[in-house]
């Protein structure tokens, strides 16, 4: 067969060991996001060249969390490869349940964006290779914008974005004037809802690591959020995550979603405009800031081989693999992890929302501050977070389905936090 680093993909096996003797099976999860389910026919190129047959398990993403943690924790060894992110990476290699990451010179780990490369090292190693980065943004409806005579500027107040959505919402014509995450998860609503507390002034525990969900800012954030899209948003929020936002926004039916910046690569509505997240005073922690990875966990029988699928999938080789595919092109190549990827003339035609995505991603501010002791943009760099925000998320969603009021499920959104962080011995 002709080798792959001349075929009409362009396609680059710039992988030690990428050529194995006999087949072999590899078997991955990943989250059912729109560059993971490309990459399972980018990769067809791949197994013909290796001989390594991928197994794919695509999972929606709270189970996909659910699943793999379980799975890598006791050592089941259900996966080769898993997806994970900036909230596991570091403790789980830290931990040893993940195993360290070194490619060759070839793969140029200096070109990966240091915010991705930082977020998903543990004192220096890095344990997951990101297959997109993202921050999160606004992404509107200029026509209708436009048509109710408002605007909608970068770091905006949360005051202007409502009275936006109110202007554009029109559900007699099926326009919702805001959509946003509902459906209660650490890494569904809660991202979104992170960010709100964090421009609010919020913070998910105070220097002492004690939750601190029942404080004045959130009460106000939680109230804003729960007004904006009670009043504004599709009907069923409390339903909805980032792929379910996704169908409504390219049916024509949101006039804003504040969202993550990948997104901007599959909306298929005309006159889409972008501007950086608002916040209510507080601008640090107002966007957010997360990699879909990939990662070997320890002990896999099939460790080598999982390693040389890794370093191809999030190579340069690969976008540009992607980029030459019949069905893809430039404007659908993975975003957010590489410096090299913003410099081709052909990603900035293709992707006009490219500036305001990488503005997004250095903004993000991760790092500890005085109101927040912890790592972390919309989760908290802690083993407990999972649990935690698994169990304030579903007292959020609450409250936006109108089951309780905002004060009582944050005071049970307090109640399960305290007594999580308690047993885990931080007090």
């Amino acid at each position: 067969m002709k080798s792959l680093r001349n075929s009409a993909l362009g396609l680059t096996l710039c992988v030690a060991g990428a050529s194995f003797a006999s087949a072999q099976d590899l078997t991955i999860a990943i989250v059912n996001n729109g560059h993971m389910i490309n990459m399972q026919k980018v990769a067809q190129a791949y197994t013909a060249e290796t001989g390594v047959n991928l197994n794919w398990v695509s999972l929606e993403e709270g189970v996909l969390r659910e699943q793999v943690t379980s799975d890598t924790a006791t050592g089941g060894g259900q996966y080769d490869i898993i997806n994970i992110g900036m909230q596991e990476a570091p403790i789980w290699g830290a931990a040893g349940w993940i195993e360290p990451l070194n490619f060759g010179a070839e793969y140029d780990v200096d070109d990966m964006l240091p915010a991705m490369r930082n977020g998903l090292s543990h004192e220096g190693t890095l344990y997951a290779a990101p297959f997109y980065g993202e921050s999160s943004m606004v992404m509107y409806r200029k026509d209708l914008t436009d048509a109710a005579g408002v605007t909608i500027a970068d770091n905006d107040s949360w005051d202007n974005i409502k009275a936006a959505a109110a202007a554009m919402h029109n559900p007699g014509a099926g326009v919702y004037g805001a959509c946003l995450r509902g459906k209660p998860g650490w890494g569904d609503n809660m991202a979104f809802v992170t960010t709100v507390v964090n421009s609010f002034g919020g913070a998910w525990f105070d220097k002492d690591m004690r939750p601190v969900l029942d404080s004045d800012e959130w009460k106000s954030a939680i109230n804003f959020y729960v007004d904006l899209l009670g009043n504004y948003g599709p009907p069923g929020s409390e339903g909805n995550s980032f792929n379910e936002i996704l169908a409504l926004y390219n049916e024509g039916k949101c006039g804003m979603w504040i969202d993550a910046t990948i997104a901007a690569s599959f909306l298929e509505v005309e006159g889409v405009a972008y501007a950086q997240s608002p916040n209510a005073g507080n601008p640090v922690g107002a966007n957010w800031l997360w990699a879909w990875a990939m990662a070997v966990p320890t002990g896999s029988p099939n460790s080598e081989a999982a390693h040389a699928f890794i370093e191809w999938a999030t190579s340069k080789a690969y976008i540009q693999a992607v980029a030459a595919h019949p069905d893809f092109g430039w404007g659908s190549v993975p975003t957010g992890t590489r410096a090299s990827t913003y410099a081709y003339p052909e990603f900035q035609a293709a992707a006009p929302f490219a500036a305001a995505e990488m503005a997004a991603i250095e903004s993000a501010a991760p790092e500890a501050t005085d109101i927040k002791p912890y790592v972390g943009v919309q989760f908290a760099a802690i083993p407990e977070f999972p649990e935690v925000g698994t169990a304030v998320a579903q007292e959020i969603a609450a409250a936006l389905s109108g089951a309780k009021s905002v004060d009582d499920a944050l005071a049970a959104a307090q109640s399960a936090a305290d007594a999580i962080m308690s047993e885990a011995g931080y007090y």
